[in-house]
């Protein structure tokens, strides 16, 4: 007889059927659950409830070690951060073209004042690139230590064969005062007073101004006062009677960098903005045309400077420059559009018609505070340390390190920051100002002896 089989349950143990649905089971499919729902949206409700504390979690844990990494990087490693902006339709239409020159350099247009042969392709004596940015220890302070002056002349040259340094005051925005008057001195006490002349132009007439009268009676032949008059100067130029020649702004920039390349190219000489103050004789520079480098950076797009420079009468470099101004959009306000863009577009066009381009001082021959942290020249506005340190273990006394490197540049540019004051006894005060005075004092007394006063 055959056995009899009982079906076997469906589930594991003996609950009871409502425990266990008699809907079959699939490995694959989860089992529809209404309250599923709820659940997920409880788990959403308790993240934003622990977000809170998970980034409290973070801050406390996670943030000091990324400072610690941070401080630890700072240690090991040396960052060199700089940011600029510049509007990319500007530098397409301003910057990258590179237009054909005037033909200021051919000889049927060079002025008969202007030697093309000497001054551009004449030998020279002292060589003002170094071919390296020097961004490293002293070595641009070095470099302009190797320019050395011919000895002077002890004759002094007719008022007309000197050479002129001009400079120029606004007296709409300030008056000038004891401030200003530090370029002057430095001017007497550093340059070679029987071969030069200061000529100081302004916008209105500075002719009143007891300080002014003071040099003029002390130096009559070493320094005049002059008004500026935009016509005049830019006969001979594209600019003659152009409306151009009436752009100016608040700032003094725009017609600022305009006067300095009609005055050079109507005198010859060099420029040398007022916020200056010159530490030594320029003469070895002299036999080159020049601008100055902005910093030592090398910045793409405003490479050159005008604090410093130096042209020859009628020179083709700034009959160029004039061509490029009366060619070019007129001149932002506030910008450096006829000052530093200018400098570079008139760079790259000689360049690129084979022309020897004008040099370009190193950037410490007249603005040492525009480099590293390491080797610039101390903020001239802010009081000495109490150690009495510069950098890499030099010294800001007398004979020092700092006072080594401005006897080698040329000159420490301020950049305009008239409101500040020099801090008693500070390196600027110590170094500078005070050997200024002690300088002059000791021409009035060889004057005095001599019979002049």
């Amino acid at each position: 007889m055959p056995p009899e089989y009982a079906p076997l349950p469906l589930h594991i143990d003996g609950g009871s059927d409502s425990d266990h649905p008699s809907t079959p089971r699939s490995p694959t499919l989860i089992p529809f659950s209404p309250t599923w729902p709820r659940h997920r949206r409880w788990r959403r409700r308790g993240f934003w409830a622990l977000l809170p504390r998970l980034l409290l979690t973070l801050l406390t844990y996670i943030a000091p070690v990324v400072v610690l990494l941070a401080l630890g990087g700072l240690f090991l490693y040396e960052p060199h951060v700089e940011i600029s902006f510049y509007e990319r339709a500007w530098v397409r239409s301003e910057i990258e073209p590179v237009a054909p020159l005037a033909g200021c350099f051919s000889a049927a247009r060079v002025s008969p004042a202007y030697n093309v042969s000497e001054a551009v392709y004449g030998p020279k004596h002292t060589e003002v690139h170094a071919g390296l940015p020097m961004r490293l220890g002293m070595d641009c302070y070095d470099f302009a230590g190797t320019m050395h002056a011919a000895a002077r002349g002890r004759a002094a040259l007719p008022v007309d064969a000197r050479t002129h340094f001009h400079t120029y005051w606004r007296t709409d925005l300030a008056a000038f005062g004891e401030r200003q008057e530090w370029m002057l001195k430095s001017f007497f006490a550093t340059q070679d007073l029987g071969s030069t002349r200061l000529v100081l132009w302004s916008n209105g007439d500075l002719s009143g101004n007891a300080i002014l009268q003071k040099w003029r009676r002390r130096f009559p032949d070493a320094f005049v006062l002059r008004t500026v008059d935009y016509h005049e100067l830019a006969q001979g130029t594209v600019l003659a009677d152009s409306e151009l020649l009436r752009v100016k702004d608040k700032k003094a920039w725009i017609d600022g960098d305009l006067v300095r390349l009609l005055v050079l190219w109507a005198y010859g000489g060099v420029w040398i903005d007022m916020d200056s103050l010159l530490t030594r004789d320029l003469a070895p520079l002299l036999e080159h045309e020049f601008v100055t480098q902005w910093d030592c950076y090398d910045k793409l797009y405003v490479p050159f400077n005008g604090a410093l420079m130096h042209f020859r009468k009628h020179s083709p470099y700034l009959c160029e420059a004039f061509h490029i101004m009366a060619t070019s959009p007129p001149p932002r306000q506030g910008t450096t559009d006829w000052g530093a863009t200018l400098y570079l577009k008139l760079w790259r066009r000689l360049v690129a018609a084979s022309i020897p381009p004008f040099k370009v001082l190193p950037f410490c021959f007249t603005d040492g505070h525009a480099c590293r942290l390491d080797n610039r020249l101390p903020d001239p506005f802010t009081s000495d340390p109490s150690d009495g340190r510069w950098t890499m273990g030099l010294t800001r006394d007398e004979g020092g390190g700092l006072d080594r490197a401005l006897n080698k540049v040329f000159s420490v540019h301020l950049h305009n920051q008239w409101e500040k004051d020099f801090p008693p006894n500070g390196w600027v005060e110590r170094l500078l100002l005070r050997r200024y005075d002690r300088k002059l004092s000791s021409f009035e007394r060889t004057s005095r002896e001599a019979g002049e006063f």
